[in-house]
């Protein structure tokens, strides 16, 4: 059993990642596991965690990484996934935020992503017990807290992982906004990973226009291969932006209107490109910056606003659902760079922070 794992640790915002020995647990405590990890992918939010753009008090140092996937070394007492089947060492599992299961959120609620405790690994710092519960470790710590999911043999390891985060907060979002209507017209805000992935999805639930907003050029291109009808530059003016939309859209605007950007004018471009009775789901807006929204044009439009957070275990399941059941309709694989080990897991997340990569890929094996 192994003792001690290497983790590629962050100390400070924009400096380099530095790969350190962390503490591994003797033996894991009953409902958790030791996962060998062999896929992480980098996320959006780890890239503002890097950079500072999100920074919680106390919370260096820190493993970076909540999207990932492994294969169990051991279990503590009574350590099954979701669906109460049995983890064994040698499974192939991916896992959720932890919660507590006694809160409002967890016990009234019953919304995992409401929980008052909820956390992914990278709330635990890197220097206090467990250590090692983020993605970019040789291996992590499974708390019993954290919802964990048997993987089918079909997906592959990136999709799997994908699904961790990406993938499920897709999902949730258009779950949350009521779904796709067959022939809708559809607008995403963002061209990252999750835009793209919102993009396809939004084609593969019957959109007849699917139009992505974003940048740069190489992104946008991407998109169309995932099934943008259309797509309008962020190197525009907002205003360009919203008679842009009014055009492809015959004048009426977008049944649905998907936020995976943020940004300082997303609110009111995202009011603006919607048609009247159309649905906005403002799921990128997570900066401490406020963004404003025109309540006067959402009561003029009767329009529909639900804010979606991230995602949780069901969402997840969902996420590999999709993707087994949607295999060879897209192009998935383009969506994930060549993998590297964790000596290069610095500049993998410097690259996505300038927007070079969409979806950087971490094997913790390689070297």
């Amino acid at each position: 059993m192994p003792t001690h794992t290497e983790a590629a640790v962050l100390t400070g915002h924009r400096a380099p990642l530095e790969l350190r020995e962390l503490p591994l647990p003797e033996e894991p405590e009953p409902g958790a596991a030791l996962v060998r990890l062999t896929c992480t992918t980098l996320c959006g939010t780890d890239v503002h965690l890097w950079s500072g753009q999100m920074s919680l008090p106390g919370m260096l140092p820190m493993v970076l990484g909540h999207e990932m996937v492994g294969e169990v070394v051991t279990t503590g007492p009574g350590t099954t996934d979701t669906l109460g089947r049995e983890i064994k060492p040698g499974d192939r599992i991916g896992w959720s935020e932890s919660t507590c299961g006694r809160c409002y959120g967890c016990a009234v609620l019953r919304e995992p992503v409401a929980c008052e405790h909820r956390g992914y690994g990278f709330l635990q710092r890197a220097d206090r017990f467990p250590y090692a519960t983020g993605g970019l470790a040789r291996y992590c710590y499974v708390t019993p807290g954290a919802a964990k999911l048997l993987l089918p043999d079909d997906v592959p390891d990136t999709w799997a992982s994908m699904s961790g985060c990406a993938g499920k907060t897709v999902l949730r979002a258009v779950a949350r906004s009521g779904g796709i209507r067959p022939n809708a017209t559809v607008v995403v805000q963002g061209a990252g990973a999750l835009g793209v992935f919102a993009t396809a999805v939004a084609r593969l639930c019957g959109a007849g226009v699917v139009i992505t907003v974003g940048g740069p050029q190489s992104r946008l291109a991407v998109a169309e291969r995932f099934g943008a009808t259309a797509t309008v530059s962020v190197e525009s003016t907002p205003d360009e932006r919203v008679e842009r939309v009014r055009e492809l859209t015959g004048g009426r605007g977008a049944d649905h209107v998907f936020d995976f950007a943020g940004g300082p004018t997303i609110g009111e471009e995202a009011v603006a490109f919607a048609a009247q009775r159309g649905t906005v789901a403002l799921v990128g807006s997570t900066g401490p910056v406020p963004v404003p929204v025109p309540l006067g044009t959402v009561m003029g439009k009767e329009l529909t606003l639900a804010g979606s957070l991230n995602g949780d275990i069901a969402d997840y399941h969902r996420s590999v659902g999709f993707f087994r059941a949607f295999a060879d309709r897209m192009p998935w694989d383009e969506l994930f760079s060549p993998p590297v080990g964790l000596a290069g897991a610095s500049a993998a997340v410097e690259s996505m922070s300038r927007l070079g990569e969409l979806k950087a890929v971490i094997d913790p094996r390689l070297p």
